[in-house]
């Protein structure tokens, strides 16, 4: 296994606030990071990453020019950038202005103010998928195992592969919905699968349900990846007979530890 050192990572801050900006440097200073710049908005943000490729940008949710949304989506659509990881820091609770960050892929979204063990988690979770560390999985070998990724965003589907290669796996099917899944479960054979929970025409219960009393691979572990928040509505996923579930940011160490326990029981 390589080591993984935060030294190695090259940050960019996006930070209008010079106050927030001087603590948010000290924090990463202390956290090991030593390669970082700042921009004071997501025009010079996109200025200086198209000079200088970072490894994780951390950003404000408000920036004098647009939000941390816009500055991620623009970002994702650029070649150049769709890979580079992202992190929120933001006092910002409400579901509609963090969902579309989930939804985006990030390796972290902090509360303000947050602590120094869930930056240094934001950072760790970064180095996972720059450094891939397989996964050990006794009997299985990561790099064969197959998985069917469905999720209705493209952006959400681009980070589970990234976080997954980070694991050793690399064997991906991808589909925008469990309808679009359903087929794909009867003509192909997989290891198991990775869903979201909100999707259009059919959502993750329903594949869920589905996949456990009407196709060919009853019994196939399934992660549900979801930014959902009505415990009823998680409730029945377990109830449906759901493998594990892992909330958006869809982070590293706990996809291990599930995938790990996911296949110990196959």
């Amino acid at each position: 296994m390589q080591e993984k050192s935060l030294a190695e990572l090259y940050v960019l801050m996006v930070e209008p606030s010079k106050s927030q900006a001087k603590f948010i440097h000290r924090e990463l200073k202390a956290a090991g990071i030593t390669h970082f710049d700042i921009a004071i908005d997501g025009t010079s943000a996109m200025e200086t990453m198209s000079q200088f490729k970072p490894d994780l940008v951390i950003s404000a949710m408000y920036l004098p020019d647009m939000t941390a949304t816009e500055l991620v989506h623009s970002m994702r659509e650029d070649k150049y950038l769709t890979d580079v990881s992202f992190m929120l820091i933001s006092s910002e609770t409400g579901f509609d202005s963090i969902d579309p960050i989930r939804q985006a892929g990030v390796t972290g979204i902090l509360p303000k103010p947050f602590s120094s063990d869930q930056l240094k988690r934001g950072l760790y979770n970064t180095l996972d998928i720059l450094i891939p560390d397989e996964l050990d999985l006794g009997e299985f070998n990561a790099e064969d195992l197959k998985v069917l990724i469905v999720d209705d965003s493209t952006m959400a589907r681009n980070h589970i592969k990234r976080v997954l290669k980070g694991l050793g796996i690399a064997n991906f099917t991808e589909a925008d919905d469990g309808a679009n899944a359903v087929p794909l479960l009867e003509e192909h054979f997989f290891d198991f699968v990775v869903t979201d929970y909100n999707m259009p025409k059919m959502d993750g219960k329903e594949l869920l349900s589905h996949i456990r009393s009407s196709s060919n691979q009853r019994s196939i572990p399934v992660l549900m990846v979801t930014s959902e928040g009505n415990q009823g509505n998680l409730a029945a996923v377990e109830q449906a007979g759901v493998s594990g579930i892992c909330d958006k940011p869809f982070e590293s160490d706990t996809v291990r530890a599930l995938i790990q326990r996911m296949m110990a029981d196959v």
